[in-house]
Protein backbone atom coordinates (compact mmCIF):
# COMPACT_ATOMS: atom_id res chain seq x y z
CA UNK A 1 0.00 0.00 0.00
CA UNK A 2 3.17 2.27 0.29
CA UNK A 3 2.79 5.12 -2.34
CA UNK A 4 5.83 6.35 -3.76
CA UNK A 5 4.39 9.91 -4.46
CA UNK A 6 3.92 10.17 -0.13
CA UNK A 7 6.45 13.04 1.05
CA UNK A 8 8.91 12.30 3.09
CA UNK A 9 7.90 12.46 7.09
CA UNK A 10 10.21 12.62 9.14
CA UNK A 11 9.38 12.17 12.97
CA UNK A 12 12.00 14.63 14.93
CA UNK A 13 10.87 14.14 18.26
CA UNK A 14 12.99 12.33 20.62
CA UNK A 15 12.68 8.63 22.21
CA UNK A 16 9.35 8.55 24.44
CA UNK A 17 7.03 10.77 23.44
CA UNK A 18 5.21 8.93 21.05
CA UNK A 19 7.25 7.88 18.19
CA UNK A 20 6.13 4.36 18.21
CA UNK A 21 2.00 5.98 18.14
CA UNK A 22 3.65 8.09 15.21
CA UNK A 23 5.09 5.04 13.11
CA UNK A 24 1.94 2.77 13.93
CA UNK A 25 -0.29 5.86 12.84
CA UNK A 26 2.27 6.19 9.32
CA UNK A 27 1.52 2.76 8.34
CA UNK A 28 -2.45 3.47 8.87
CA UNK A 29 -1.77 6.18 6.42
CA UNK A 30 -0.55 3.74 3.68
CA UNK A 31 3.39 4.75 4.30
CA UNK A 32 6.61 2.93 4.40
CA UNK A 33 7.49 3.40 7.81
CA UNK A 34 10.96 3.27 9.58
CA UNK A 35 11.01 3.59 13.34
CA UNK A 36 14.31 3.12 15.15
CA UNK A 37 15.71 0.13 13.44
CA UNK A 38 18.56 -0.12 16.06
CA UNK A 39 22.25 0.36 15.19
CA UNK A 40 22.06 -0.65 11.72
CA UNK A 41 20.16 1.59 10.99
CA UNK A 42 22.21 4.18 12.84
CA UNK A 43 25.45 3.13 11.51
CA UNK A 44 24.17 3.05 8.31
CA UNK A 45 22.88 7.33 8.65
CA UNK A 46 26.09 7.38 9.97
CA UNK A 47 28.22 6.08 7.02
CA UNK A 48 26.25 8.53 4.74
CA UNK A 49 27.05 11.31 6.78
CA UNK A 50 30.34 10.52 6.81
CA UNK A 51 30.70 10.56 3.26
CA UNK A 52 28.82 13.68 2.35
CA UNK A 53 26.34 11.91 0.94
CA UNK A 54 22.25 12.10 1.56
CA UNK A 55 21.27 10.59 4.99
CA UNK A 56 19.43 8.42 3.73
CA UNK A 57 21.08 7.10 0.72
CA UNK A 58 21.59 3.47 2.60
CA UNK A 59 17.79 3.30 4.29
CA UNK A 60 15.60 1.20 2.32
CA UNK A 61 14.20 3.87 -0.71
CA UNK A 62 10.20 2.51 0.01
CA UNK A 63 10.41 4.05 3.38
CA UNK A 64 8.72 7.64 3.35
CA UNK A 65 8.38 8.12 7.36
CA UNK A 66 10.68 8.21 9.61
CA UNK A 67 10.69 8.09 13.39
CA UNK A 68 12.84 7.40 16.15
CA UNK A 69 16.21 8.04 14.76
CA UNK A 70 18.16 10.51 16.71
CA UNK A 71 20.89 10.50 13.80
CA UNK A 72 17.95 11.80 11.40
CA UNK A 73 15.96 14.22 14.27
CA UNK A 74 19.38 16.15 15.31
CA UNK A 75 20.30 16.75 11.43
CA UNK A 76 17.15 18.31 10.59
CA UNK A 77 18.03 21.15 8.86
CA UNK A 78 20.35 18.87 6.17
CA UNK A 79 17.22 16.22 5.88
CA UNK A 80 15.50 19.68 5.01
CA UNK A 81 17.95 20.74 2.12
CA UNK A 82 18.76 16.98 0.74
CA UNK A 83 14.86 16.39 0.83
CA UNK A 84 12.78 19.20 -0.15
CA UNK A 85 9.03 18.76 -0.35
CA UNK A 86 9.14 16.96 2.93
CA UNK A 87 7.07 17.45 6.43
CA UNK A 88 8.36 17.95 9.64
CA UNK A 89 6.62 16.10 12.81
CA UNK A 90 7.86 17.33 16.10
CA UNK A 91 6.33 15.06 18.54
CA UNK A 92 6.65 16.52 22.27
CA UNK A 93 5.23 15.69 25.87
CA UNK A 94 5.06 17.50 29.36
CA UNK A 95 8.84 16.75 30.09
CA UNK A 96 8.41 15.36 33.63
CA UNK A 97 6.17 12.88 32.08
CA UNK A 98 8.93 12.07 29.51
CA UNK A 99 12.03 12.27 31.87
CA UNK A 100 9.52 9.46 34.43
CA UNK A 101 9.25 7.19 30.77
CA UNK A 102 12.65 7.52 29.83
CA UNK A 103 14.52 6.35 32.95
CA UNK A 104 11.70 3.35 33.33
CA UNK A 105 12.89 2.78 30.09
CA UNK A 106 16.53 2.52 30.89
CA UNK A 107 15.66 0.44 34.15
CA UNK A 108 13.98 -1.68 31.69
CA UNK A 109 16.89 -2.20 30.03
CA UNK A 110 18.92 -2.54 32.73
CA UNK A 111 16.89 -5.84 33.76
CA UNK A 112 16.98 -7.76 30.67
CA UNK A 113 20.77 -6.97 30.23
CA UNK A 114 21.35 -8.51 33.07
CA UNK A 115 19.22 -11.34 31.36
CA UNK A 116 21.06 -11.21 28.48
CA UNK A 117 18.40 -10.04 27.10
CA UNK A 118 19.76 -6.44 25.67
CA UNK A 119 23.23 -5.68 24.09
CA UNK A 120 22.18 -1.74 23.77
CA UNK A 121 23.99 1.09 25.42
CA UNK A 122 21.02 2.87 26.77
CA UNK A 123 21.65 2.33 30.23
CA UNK A 124 22.53 5.53 32.31
CA UNK A 125 19.95 7.62 33.85
CA UNK A 126 21.04 11.36 33.69
CA UNK A 127 17.68 13.51 33.85
CA UNK A 128 19.97 16.65 34.00
CA UNK A 129 21.87 16.12 30.64
CA UNK A 130 18.45 14.91 29.58
CA UNK A 131 16.13 17.53 30.00
CA UNK A 132 19.41 19.73 28.81
CA UNK A 133 18.90 17.82 25.68
CA UNK A 134 14.98 17.77 24.94
CA UNK A 135 15.01 21.24 25.77
CA UNK A 136 17.89 22.10 23.23
CA UNK A 137 16.73 20.07 20.77
CA UNK A 138 12.75 21.87 20.92
CA UNK A 139 14.25 25.39 21.03
CA UNK A 140 16.26 24.22 17.64
CA UNK A 141 13.32 22.83 15.83
CA UNK A 142 10.97 25.20 16.85
CA UNK A 143 13.37 28.14 15.52
CA UNK A 144 13.94 26.50 12.65
CA UNK A 145 10.76 25.65 10.94
CA UNK A 146 8.87 28.50 12.58
CA UNK A 147 6.01 29.92 10.41
CA UNK A 148 6.47 27.05 7.95
CA UNK A 149 3.47 25.17 6.36
CA UNK A 150 5.74 21.92 6.66
CA UNK A 151 5.89 21.28 9.98
CA UNK A 152 3.63 20.52 13.15
CA UNK A 153 4.18 20.00 16.36
CA UNK A 154 1.77 17.52 18.54
CA UNK A 155 1.52 15.51 22.13
CA UNK A 156 0.14 12.43 20.81
CA UNK A 157 0.24 11.44 24.75
CA UNK A 158 -2.07 14.34 25.46
CA UNK A 159 -4.56 13.43 23.27
CA UNK A 160 -3.33 15.19 19.73
CA UNK A 161 -4.03 12.36 16.80
CA UNK A 162 -5.26 11.73 13.50
CA UNK A 163 -6.26 15.93 12.67
CA UNK A 164 -2.93 17.70 13.26
CA UNK A 165 -1.57 14.83 10.89
CA UNK A 166 -3.71 14.49 8.15
CA UNK A 167 -4.05 17.97 7.51
CA UNK A 168 -0.41 18.79 7.13
CA UNK A 169 -0.32 15.70 4.65
CA UNK A 170 -3.83 16.08 2.82
CA UNK A 171 -5.13 13.17 3.57
CA UNK A 172 -8.45 12.31 4.73
CA UNK A 173 -9.41 11.06 8.30
CA UNK A 174 -9.09 7.25 9.10
CA UNK A 175 -12.37 6.33 10.39
CA UNK A 176 -10.19 3.93 12.82
CA UNK A 177 -8.87 5.17 16.19
CA UNK A 178 -5.57 6.98 16.57
CA UNK A 179 -3.16 4.16 17.41
CA UNK A 180 -1.67 4.82 20.96
CA UNK A 181 1.35 2.31 21.35
CA UNK A 182 3.41 1.55 23.90
CA UNK A 183 1.30 3.68 26.67
CA UNK A 184 2.27 2.91 30.11
CA UNK A 185 -0.66 2.09 32.86
CA UNK A 186 0.70 5.23 34.49
CA UNK A 187 -0.04 7.67 31.77
CA UNK A 188 -3.46 6.24 29.93
CA UNK A 189 -5.71 8.43 31.50
CA UNK A 190 -3.99 11.36 30.06
CA UNK A 191 -4.99 10.30 26.59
Amino acid sequence: MNNPLHPRVFCLGLNKTGTTSFHSAMTILGYKSLHWGGQVTRDLVADALEKNLPLLTYLEPQCRAFSDIEILAKNFELLDTQYPDSRYVLTVRPIESWLESREKHVKKNMRTKKEGKYNGSFLKIDKDQWRHHYVTHHRKVREYFSGRNDFIEIDIISGDGWEPICTLLKLPLPEISFPHANRAKTFQSNI
